[in-house]
């Protein structure tokens, strides 16, 4: 293959418009490829897919601008940063295909649309091919659980159920108390891991009969806000 086709296309001169019709139709088409593939097999919202197939060309245009001004291009990076304290919190797969479309953004105001298309439908092959064929996804036979227990604040919770964890799980860690009802209850929350399937409901019984038989939550671990 040709290595010149990944040069970049800018000159020193003024950007001409038709440089920049084909950067910015190149930012367009790669952004809603993007988001067409991000929606695969993927909870999202319209506002969502729309921001990701927008974002190459914005990012595009601004790189654009700001080509060869260190002051202006030091404002649009303070600018980016702003981004993420003004936005909630999304999911792990959610933060990569942000990152994808501004990194075609950027490859696309650099001058480099050849480039921009290879990376961008590569990472997004292989990201459809994560998708598809459940690579990372836990095994069916997975015990983790994220367990929370509510016990009265006069109760002395320290190792008040360890005989029970001993019996039912494999691996115990407490992670958070927290206080609730105007501080007349105490909630804590545990990472275990089952020793065996099937023996939710008898572990749950268990531990009713420790707390008072308050609230009892126990529930699969997520690891979709782990970044």
């Amino acid at each position: 293959m040709n290595e010149s086709i990944f040069a970049s296309i800018l000159s020193s001169g003024a950007l001409s418009a038709g440089t920049y019709a084909l950067l910015l139709g190149t930012a367009l088409v790669l952004g809603a490829m993007i988001a067409l593939i991000y929606t695969i097999r993927s909870d999202y919202t319209k506002s969502f897919v729309v921001t990701l197939a927008l974002l190459p060309a914005m990012v595009c245009t601004v790189v654009l601008m700001v080509s060869g001004s260190l002051g202006a291009s030091l404002a649009v990076a303070g600018t980016f940063s702003l981004v993420r304290f003004r936005s909630a919190p999304g999911s792990a797969r959610e933060i990569a295909a942000v990152f994808l479309s501004m990194a075609a953004g950027l490859a696309c105001g650099m001058g480099c649309p050849a480039l921009a298309a290879v990376f961008a439908a590569a990472v997004s092959l292989m990201l459809l091919l994560y998708t598809v064929t459940g690579f990372g996804e836990r095994r069916s036979g997975d015990l983790r659980r994220s367990l929370q227990i509510t016990v009265p604040e006069d109760l002395e919770y320290g190792g008040i159920f360890d005989d029970l964890f001993s019996e039912y799980t494999v691996r115990a860690r407490m992670t958070r108390v927290k206080t609730t009802n105007l501080g007349s209850l105490n909630r804590l929350t545990y990472d275990i891991t089952l020793r065996r399937p099937g023996t939710e409901k008898a572990f749950i019984d268990a531990l009713r009969c420790r707390n008072g038989n308050l609230e009892i939550s126990l529930a699969e671990r997520s690891g979709e806000s782990e970044l």
